[in-house]
């Protein structure tokens, strides 16, 4: 596979992505402008609770409405199965709780609807109101028992920044988005969480994870079918790619199942709350849990498993765990746990099941306290399937560079259970470098394009030897596929940086003896200007100290 050099020529099409990227999110942004205004003093990470609550009250609200709107209509259609010749009769199927769960729709009792909060969205007890409501629809739904934020008759929330936010998220022009059958309300949700993560800057790796880096492992793995994984879920972002990934390549978002797990509670809940926006159906436990001491999931064996742990943390109660059955390859050191996360990952990896894994870049090197021994023995068992060095500055507030692990226990090149094809790849372990790829989206955040999720992800595909790819080859500078031994001969470091080589430079055409006359002529002329305005500096200087 010839592919082109990373990171060069990409201006105009990063810039063609960003103006396409603007035009798309017209709606989020401008909703999100307005709800910011509203923020004041209030802390970003606080707000966010406020913010999202509201939005999926209103979208719990208009799939009610919306199911109950539609349900008029056909009782009133003689052509219609749901005809009833009576108003007693019509107003039972508008009531009946059955015809709203079957389609997917949350309960949401009379008087505690987004119509109702409009209403009295400028009265002075709106804050206890929406709380009301909030508790009513928990009462009435039971898989969001212990859900949805409960604090908004708080001090530090005015009415008018309340009222306020309900008449933002009751514009005509959202309303009309949904009418028109698109998901905006679950759109706008992703897009406000990249705003607070954004605004939140290092603590925002405990929730949300960036867009490209969730589409480039989706369009890596491939998850058409089978059981997804995340122990370690945040806002429940793989899941919602995952789904878009099937959607978008034409499958079936029900042929896949989805189990998360999150320790933080308040992220739990947002979790379930967006995949409840987005229609997405996921066991997330039956509360919040730490993978590590409360596994939610412990029989469970998954096909592909897509995560971004949190980076190198302390304090995850290894010394608890010594003898723990999941460190096949070496307990993990109580000061680290970034080997416990790929163990604990791979011991939940179905005999043919992929993962994909977000780490920063010292897990690649890192000898102390056991873990090269780790390293070495998930390398000599060819548990590793690709390594892929990530550009910097691609998470919020966090300018530490990181990597994508890719490993499977399966590398015999048996047909997938989706139908995709595999070469056998025994032996065998792909390195990208993909570090200078990416656009800068602002002063701070670095994004990958489409383009640069393509080649990465094609990459990797056809070396696994997808037929509908050109052949693999390796790309000097960017691609590299080597044998174990060659790991192990350099000591089982895993940075693809050492493996890839450097990128071939087209040759000019200028004698090489000849190139060296020209650049020396023109350090030399650098050094005399240079000295020339040095000169001139000292006698300007001179003038200046002379009364």
């Amino acid at each position: 596979m010839t592919m082109s050099s990373p990171g060069h020529g990409h201006e105009g099409e990063a810039m063609a992505a960003r103006a396409t990227n603007t035009s798309a999110l017209g709606l989020e942004a401008a909703l999100w402008e307005s709800a910011n205004r509203l923020r004041s003093s209030m802390d970003a990470a606080e707000y966010k609770h406020v913010v999202l609550g509201l939005l999926f009250l209103k979208y719990v609200s208009d799939k009610f409405e919306f199911r109950q709107q539609r349900l008029a209509e056909l009782v009133t259609d003689e052509s219609s199965d749901y005809f009833m010749p009576t108003e007693d009769a019509r107003q039972a199927v508008l009531e009946d709780r059955d015809e709203y769960t079957a389609e997917g729709v949350f309960w949401v009792p009379a008087g505690h609807r987004w119509s109702d909060l409009r209403k009295v969205a400028k009265q002075t007890d709106i804050g206890q109101r929406i709380d009301a409501a909030m508790e009513a629809i928990e009462k009435e739904n039971p898989s969001l028992k212990g859900v949805l934020p409960k604090n908004y008759a708080r001090r530090e929330l005015t009415a008018a920044t309340l009222g306020g936010l309900i008449d933002t998220f009751s514009r005509d022009d959202l309303a009309a988005a949904e009418h028109s059958g698109l998901d905006v309300l679950g759109r706008v949700y992703e897009y406000f969480l990249a705003q607070f993560a954004s605004n939140e800057g290092r603590n925002a790796g405990e929730f949300y994870t960036p867009r490209s880096v969730v589409s480039l492992l989706a369009d890596m793995l491939r998850p058409y079918n089978g059981r997804v994984f995340d122990p370690c879920c945040g806002s429940g972002g793989m899941f919602v790619q995952a789904e878009h990934f099937v959607e978008t390549h034409g499958g079936n978002r029900n042929d896949i199942s989805v189990f998360g797990q999150e320790s933080n509670p308040t992220t739990w809940r947002l979790a379930k709350m967006n995949l409840a926006i987005r229609g997405i159906e996921a066991n997330l436990g039956a509360e919040w849990a730490d993978s590590f001491h409360d596994d939610q999931h412990p029989d469970l064996r998954a096909d592909f498993i897509m995560a971004n742990p949190p980076f190198n943390i302390s304090s995850w109660g290894g010394e608890r765990l010594a003898d723990d059955p999941r460190w096949v390859h070496g307990t993990p050191p109580p000061g680290n746990a970034n080997y416990a996360w790929l163990q604990t990952m791979l011991a939940h990896l179905s005999p043919t099941g992929t993962m994909g894994v977000v780490l920063a870049n010292g897990s690649l090197t890192v000898n102390s306290s056991g873990q090269g021994q780790i390293r070495q023995r998930m390398v000599d068992a060819d548990l590793v399937e690709c390594i892929v060095a990530l550009p910097s500055q691609l998470f919020y507030g966090v300018q530490i560079p990181v990597s994508l692990w890719l490993c499977t226990k399966d590398k015999s090149g048996k047909k997938t259970k989706s139908g995709q094809i595999r070469r056998p790849r025994f032996g065998e372990v792909l390195f990208i470098d993909a570090r200078d790829m990416g656009y800068m989206e602002n002063r701070t955040h670095r994004n990958l394009s489409p383009e640069d999720t393509a080649r990465i992800a094609d990459t990797y595909n056809a070396w696994r030897g997808d037929p509908d790819l050109p052949a693999y080859e390796d790309v000097p500078g960017f691609c590299a596929s080597v044998t174990k031994e060659q790991v192990a001969d350099a000591g089982y470091a895993l940075s693809p940086g050492r493996y890839v080589g450097t990128e071939e430079v087209a040759d000019d055409g200028e004698p090489v003896e000849e190139k060296i006359a020209r650049l020396s002529d023109e350090i030399r002329e650098g050094l005399a200007t240079r000295a020339g305005l040095h000169t001139e500096i000292e006698a300007a200087l001179e003038r200046l100290m002379t009364p």
